[in-house]
C-alpha cells in the first residue's frame, strides 16, 4: 500500500471544494454578462424613444414646408383655399397625423422587443446563477462524501 492512498480522500475534498467555487465565480460572472445585457437593451430602448423623438420633428419640420409650398401653389394658380384647395390642405394634415401615429407606433413596437430582451436576459443571468448554486453544492457534497468515507 502507498503512503498516498490515507490522503486520497483530502485531495479529492479539496479538489471538489475548489471546483466549487469556480462554479460560484462562473454563475456570479454570467449573470453579470446577462445583467449587462439587459442594461444595454434597455439603454437601446431609451434610445428608440429619443429617435423618435427626432423623427417626428424632422418629419413636422418637413410637412410643414409641404404645406406651406402646397398652399403658395394653389394661391399662385389663381384658385382660394376654399372647396378643393382647402380639402388637399386637410388631407395632407390627415395623412401627416397618419405618419407620426405610424413613426410612434414603431418606435412602441421597437422598444417593447428591447424590454423583453432585457427582461430575458436578466432571467437567463438568474438561471445560470442557480445552475451555479445547484452545481456547488453538489461539488461541496461530493467534498463531504469524500472526507465520510475517510473516517468511515
Amino acid at each position: 500500500m502507498s503512503f498516498v492512498a490515507p490522503a486520497i480522500p483530502y485531495i479529492s475534498a479539496f479538489t471538489q471544494v475548489a471546483a466549487a467555487r469556480q462554479a460560484s465565480a462562473a454563475g456570479k460572472f454570467n449573470q453579470a454578462v446577462q445583467n449587462r445585457n439587459a442594461q444595454i437593451a434597455t439603454q437601446e430602448a431609451e434610445q428608440i424613444e429619443q429617435q423618435k423623438e427626432f423623427d417626428i420633428g424632422t418629419f413636422e419640420q418637413k410637412f410643414s414646408r409641404l404645406q406651406g409650398e402646397t398652399k403658395t401653389n394653389i394661391l399662385k394658380s389663381g384658385v382660394t383655399l376654399e372647396g378643393s384647395g382647402l380639402r388637399i390642405l386637410r388631407a395632407n394634415a390627415e395623412q401627416a397625423e397618419i405618419e407620426k401615429d405610424i413613426i410612434d407606433y414603431n418606435a412602441k413596437i421597437g422598444q417593447a422587443k428591447k424590454f423583453e430582451e432585457a427582461n430575458f436576459s436578466r432571467i437567463q443571468g438568474q438561471v445560470a446563477r442557480q445552475q451555479a448554486k445547484s452545481a456547488e453544492l453538489g461539488y461541496y457534497a461530493g467534498a463531504g462524501t469524500s472526507l465520510l468515507k475517510a473516517f468511515f
